[in-house]
């Protein structure tokens, strides 16, 4: 793959970035711009880390447009802590959210949710293992609902939201922890998005959010310090230390997509990897990917090859050759080649070369 002798990794996360972001990342190990340390030791305090998360925010807002009245944070925590925060900030009236459940991740927030307050499922496809996104619109909806939840991208069954769901005056809440910055999002449509790094964004470590202002402010009184967005917006992501050097890497992410195009640039590259690994699996004879066709995830491409002990020989042999990480997850099987925007063209093609090749063999 290069002078470093890397794999193609297809890992859900924490996954693949970008060769060049870790280039300079190694570059500026020892010593970040002739401060003499690096990002790693240095002072959260420090000039040079507060012109880091300030560059930081700004170069995310340019690349997703996001509004002047809505707040950037970056927390600890990855998007489980969100499955709390978000019902402790925004159950501030009603105390209802309705929630449609489309996989692990968004039936985990449903149930931390229900802790809370009177949560509801206004949808899911559970019954058809999550293969499918249903639709709903506002008709399905309690009126009084505080806000509506959905996952984005379903990184598990290689699904994903087609559309905005239409909640009118009540605030859309998504996680979007693997499609963030994957294609252009219009923030508006949302109140909170959220989305932990490890996938599009930067290594483990620090989580996304983009609130609009009118949402802060609403946590109860007992409500843990760290967790009340107020605290966090208040004092400008500053609260506590925060996760320093997963903050200077999603920077370096953040220069790196301003620097090759934007979103829209990466949208196109994105719809040409999965497009080409969506049109080979389904004109096989050998593999099948069990997701509704119009519900496809760009970034995560599920596959069978309806043999169990075939699947795990694919598996094996595709590490060998260097493509590691393809195994589905343990609630599932299969295979799983999340094809983030890291993971460069020329990977899934080698991809679907091996896949040609493995079936050849084993007709």
């Amino acid at each position: 793959m290069s002078e470093y002798n890397r794999v193609y990794n297809f890992s859900a996360g924490p996954s693949v970035l970008p060769l060049p972001v870790l280039e300079k990342v190694k570059d500026d190990l020892l010593n970040y711009q002739g401060s003499g340390q690096s990002v790693m030791e240095m002072s959260h305090r420090s000039v040079y880390f507060k012109k880091i998360i300030e560059e930081a925010e700004a170069d995310l807002r340019e690349l997703m447009g996001i509004p002047d009245n809505y707040r950037v944070l970056f927390v600890q925590g990855g998007g489980i802590m969100q499955f709390s925060m978000v019902p402790l900030n925004l159950l501030r009236n009603s105390k209802k959210a309705d929630y449609a459940i489309t996989g692990s991740w968004a039936k985990k927030a449903y149930k931390e949710a229900a802790k809370y307050g009177d949560i509801k499922v206004i949808a899911s496809s559970e019954e058809d293992n999550f293969t499918w996104v249903p639709k709903f619109g506002r008709e399905q909806l309690r009126p009084d609902a505080d806000y509506v939840y959905i996952t984005s991208n379903n990184t598990i069954y290689g699904t994903r939201y087609n559309y905005v769901p239409d909640t009118g005056d009540i605030p859309l809440v998504t996680d979007m922890s693997s499609s963030i910055l994957s294609e252009p999002v219009e923030v508006e449509k949302y109140g909170l998005i959220f989305a932990g790094a490890q996938k599009n964004i930067g290594p483990a470590g620090v989580t996304i959010v983009i609130i609009r202002d009118d949402l802060i402010g609403f946590a109860d009184e007992k409500t843990p310090s760290y967790l009340d967005y107020k605290i966090h917006a208040d004092n400008e992501s500053m609260y506590n230390t925060p996760p320093c050097f997963a903050v200077y890497v999603a920077g370096e992410v953040f220069k790196h997509l301003k620097a090759t195009g934007g979103i829209k640039a990466m949208q196109e590259k994105n719809l040409r990897k999965a497009a080409k690994l969506y049109d080979y699996i389904d004109a096989s004879s050998l593999y099948k990917c069990p997701v509704a066709k119009e519900d496809r995830s760009l970034m995560n491409v599920v596959f069978v090859t309806g043999n169990a002990d075939l699947d795990k020989r694919f598996v094996a042999e595709a590490k060998e050759a260097g493509f590691v990480n393809l195994g589905g997850h343990r609630s599932v099987g299969g295979m799983r080649a999340s094809i983030y925007n890291a993971m460069p063209e020329e990977g899934v093609d080698a991809l679907i070369a091996f896949m040609q090749k493995f079936e050849a063999a084993n007709k």
